[in-house]
């Protein structure tokens, strides 16, 4: 949903200033480990759709921050190191999994590095000190977009009786890490002021 939501931000404003083309790169990696069973099983027209989709918004994403918008992407400040996440993550992956399976760990994979993928951003943010008041929307929805994964889970734990460790756990890490950017955005964005930190 994130990646669509991205896609057609860039497109209608025609600048990519304060989003972090790394982010979205990780994004890509993580629809692309994650959905791989479309080649090996279908469930259904509408689920095999939903995941191309995935991909496809995710890659026109980079696209159009590395390609077509590239004069308005500061890469100047979009400079975390995503080796520190992409090989603990790989690493995390292959030790603790449903099954030593090659899609499961993929899968695995996708659902650890989902929970820091947003990093580089936070980190781009951190490092200008501020961000575009259209960004800062941009963050609080995919944040609360995964808050709200967290009551999916409690729902489903308490109707359905299903638990998933592994994501979970991943999702209460990528919401902790979004919790100082909603204070922010709460005290300063939701009263009219521009989000910037404090020097």
């Amino acid at each position: 949903m994130y990646s669509s939501v991205c896609t057609a931000l860039l497109w209608k404003l025609r600048v990519c200033l304060s989003i972090s083309g790394k982010s979205q790169l990780l994004f890509a990696l993580v629809f692309t480990t994650r959905y791989l069973d479309l080649f090996t099983s279908f469930i259904s027209l509408y689920n095999t759709s939903m995941k191309l989709i995935y991909i496809a918004c995710s890659y026109a994403t980079v696209y159009l921050i590395y390609m077509k918008f590239k004069a308005t992407y500061d890469g100047n400040h979009d400079t975390f190191r995503v080796e520190f996440l992409i090989v603990p993550v790989g690493g995390l992956s292959f030790l603790v999994n449903h099954d030593f399976s090659p899609l499961e760990i993929l899968w695995t994979f996708s659902i650890y590095l989902e929970s820091v993928a947003i990093l580089p951003q936070l980190f781009m943010i951190s490092k200008t000190g501020e961000a575009e008041t259209i960004t800062t929307h941009y963050l609080f929805f995919l944040g609360l977009y995964r808050a709200l994964y967290l009551v999916n889970w409690i729902w489903r734990y308490y109707f359905e009786g299903f638990f998933d460790l592994i994501a979970v756990v991943a999702g209460v890490v990528q919401t902790v890490l979004y919790c100082d950017f909603f204070y922010l955005y709460v005290t300063k964005v939701l009263k009219g002021k521009k989000l910037s930190l404090p020097a």
